[in-house]
C-alpha cells in the first residue's frame, strides 16, 4: 500500500516489499530483506516513535533492495535508510538501482565493505546520505573503500531525500542525484577554488619579537605557527621565553603559559620583573608590594598560567591548551618545556617509547596551532654534542634536538641559543648568541642577534659583539 504522508506510491512500495502492518499489537512499517536468490531473510520493523526491531535472520542483511538489481551496471545510488531509497527510486521512475544501508550512517563503512563484490560491478557509486554531521562523517569513512573517480556524493538542499519529496521538490532531487560530484578529500583545490585561495586575504595575527635581529630574519611571530626555542642546559631558554611573553602581554596580546619546569610563582615574578626592570625571580624583595601590584595590574589581565610542576600526560596537556585557546581566548601559547611532557610514566612505559611519544606530542601541538589559529612557543632541550659542550658555547644545530627529529620537522621556526658559561669575562658569560636554525617563512637562517643579560635589571637586551671575544664556531649547513 501507498504511504501518503511520505508521498510514496503503492507501486514503489510494492517493488521494494515495503509495507505496513502490526507487530505485537503495535502499528509498524516493515522493510523486507532478501538474500541474493530472492528469498526473504528478515524484516526491519519501524514504529511510530522511530524505534526499530529485526524479525528473522539478520546475520547478513546486506544492502536493502540489492536483490532487485543485477551484479553490474552504470551507477547505483545508496541512501542511509529505506524511506530515502524509496524516495530516490520513485523520482527516477523506478528505473535505476537504488539501495539503502541496513543500519544507518553509524555502520556505513562496514555495510558497504560487506557488499563490495557487488558494488565493484558498477561504474559509479552515488552516496545520498543525510546532510547532517553523521551523514557527512559517514561519507568520509566510506570514501577509502572505492577506487578514485568512482565515488560520487549527492548534496541535498534539505536534510534527506524524503524531506525533498514531501516538500514537492522532485525535480531538485533528481538534479541532485544526477549532478552528484566526484568525491575528493578535503583540502584539494583546483581551478577557481585554487585561484580564490591564492587571492584570499591573510587574516592571521602577527607581532614582532622584542629584538630587531630576530624580526629581520623571521619577520615576527604569527598565529598558526609553532616556534621551537632550544639550547643546552642552563643557557637561559626560560629567560628568553619570559622576555617574549612580557613583550606579547605589553602589546595587548593574550598569552597562555605552561611552565612545567619551575613553580608558577617564579615564572610570574620573572615576567613582572621584566616589566619593572628588576630581577624579581631571583630577588622577590627587589621591589615593594605596592609597586609589584601596580605592574601586575598593568600586565597580567591578559595572561593565563598553568599551576603545575613536573611531567604532564599529552592528553591532559592538549586539553589545557585547547581550553586556554578556545575557552579563555589565549592567542599565544608558551610551553616550557616539551621534553618534560614525555616523562609521563604511563605513556613512556606503555606501548610507545620516548621518541614515539614525542612524535605524537609534536604532531598534536602542530595540529592545534592550525586548528585554533594560535601561535605557539615551545622550549626543547638539546643533545650533548661531541667535544665542547653547549655550556662552553658550542654552536647549536637542528641535528642536536633531543628526542625526535619531528621537533625540527614540524616547527615553522627553530631558534638556537648559545652562551659560554665558562668564559673568562662577565660580558662574555652573560651574552647569548641567538641563531635561527630553521625558518619556513623566509628561509633566512644564521645568527640573528646577541642578547646581553643585565644582573641589575634581569633583562636581556640586544648588544653587539664589542667588549668580549667568543670562540663559537659556525655550524656548516
Amino acid at each position: 500500500m501507498a504511504l501518503p504522508n511520505r508521498k510514496l506510491r503503492e507501486d514503489t512500495c510494492r517493488k521494494y516489499s515495503y509495507g505496513v502492518g502490526k507487530h505485537r499489537g503495535r502499528a509498524v512499517q516493515a522493510a523486507t530483506y532478501f538474500d541474493r536468490t530472492g528469498r526473504a531473510k528478515c524484516q526491519k520493523l519501524r514504529t511510530r516513535d522511530k524505534g526499530f526491531t529485526i524479525v528473522g535472520d539478520s546475520s547478513s542483511m546486506g544492502l536493502w533492495g540489492q536483490h532487485l538489481f543485477r551484479d553490474n551496471g552504470k551507477r547505483v545510488i545508496i541512501t542511509e535508510g529505506e524511506i530515502d531509497a524509496l524516495s530516490c527510486a520513485q523520482v527516477l521512475g523506478l528505473k535505476w538501482p537504488v539501495v539503502s544501508l541496513p543500519n544507518g550512517a553509524q555502520s556505513a563503512r562496514k555495510s558497504l565493505a560487506s557488499a563490495m563484490n557487488w558494488l565493484q560491478g558498477y561504474g559509479e557509486i552515488v552516496l545520498c546520505f543525510d546532510q547532517d554531521e553523521a551523514g557527512l562523517k559517514a561519507v568520509e569513512d566510506c570514501a577509502a573503500l572505492f577506487k578514485p573517480g568512482t565515488l560520487k556524493v549527492a548534496k541535498l538542499p534539505r536534510k534527506d531525500a524524503n524531506e525533498m519529496l514531501v516538500a514537492g521538490e522532485q525535480e531538485a532531487l533528481v538534479r541532485a542525484l544526477w549532478e552528484a560530484s566526484t568525491w575528493r578529500p578535503d583540502g584539494l583545490l583546483t581551478g577557481e577554488n585554487l585561484w580564490q585561495e591564492v587571492m584570499r586575504e591573510e587574516t592571521c595575527s602577527s607581532i614582532g619579537y622584542p629584538w630587531e635581529g630576530l624580526n629581520d630574519k623571521l619577520l615576527g611571530l604569527r598565529t598558526g605557527e609553532l616556534v621551537t626555542i632550544t639550547a643546552g642546559t642552563g643557557i637561559g631558554k626560560s629567560a628568553v621565553v619570559r622576555e617574549i611573553t612580557h613583550h606579547l602581554l605589553s602589546k595587548g596580546q593574550s598569552v597562555g603559559y605552561l611552565g612545567l619546569e619551575e613553580p608558577v610563582k617564579r615564572t610570574v615574578l620573572g615576567v613582572l620583573g621584566i616589566e619593572m626592570d628588576k630581577p624579581l625571580a631571583q630577588h622577590p624583595d627587589a621591589a615593594d608590594t605596592d609597586s609589584i601590584r601596580e605592574a601586575f595590574d598593568r600586565l597580567m589581565g591578559r595572561a593565563v598560567f598553568l599551576d603545575h610542576w613536573g611531567s604532564l600526560g599529552s592528553g591532559l596537556l592538549m586539553g589545557q591548551i585547547r581550553y586556554m585557546a578556545a575557552g579563555m581566548d589565549c592567542r599565544w601559547i608558551v610551553l616550557d618545556h616539551v621534553s618534560i611532557v614525555v616523562s609521563s610514566q604511563e605513556e613512556v612505559s606503555g606501548a610507545l617509547g620516548e621518541r614515539q611519544v614525542l612524535d605524537k606530542v609534536m604532531t598534536e601541538l602542530r595540529l592545534l596551532c592550525h586548528e585554533l589559529d594560535i601561535g605557539m612557543l615551545v622550549v626543547s632541550h638539546l643533545k650533548r654534542p661531541e667535544g665542547k659542550g653547549h655550556e662552553e658555547g658550542a654552536a647549536t644545530s637542528l641535528a642536536q634536538l633531543r628526542g625526535s627529529a619531528s621537533i625540527g620537522q614540524l616547527s615553522d621556526a627553530v631558534i638556537g641559543l648559545e652562551r659560554d658559561q665558562q668564559a673568562e669575562t662577565d660580558a662574555a658569560r652573560n651574552t647569548t648568541t641567538v641563531r635561527v636554525l630553521k625558518n619556513r617563512y623566509t628561509g633566512d637562517t644564521g645568527v640573528a642577534c646577541f642578547l646581553a643579560y643585565d644582573p641589575l635589571t634581569g633583562r636581556l637586551q640586544s648588544t653587539s659583539l664589542e667588549g668580549f671575544e667568543s670562540d663559537t664556531e659556525e655550524v656548516p649547513f
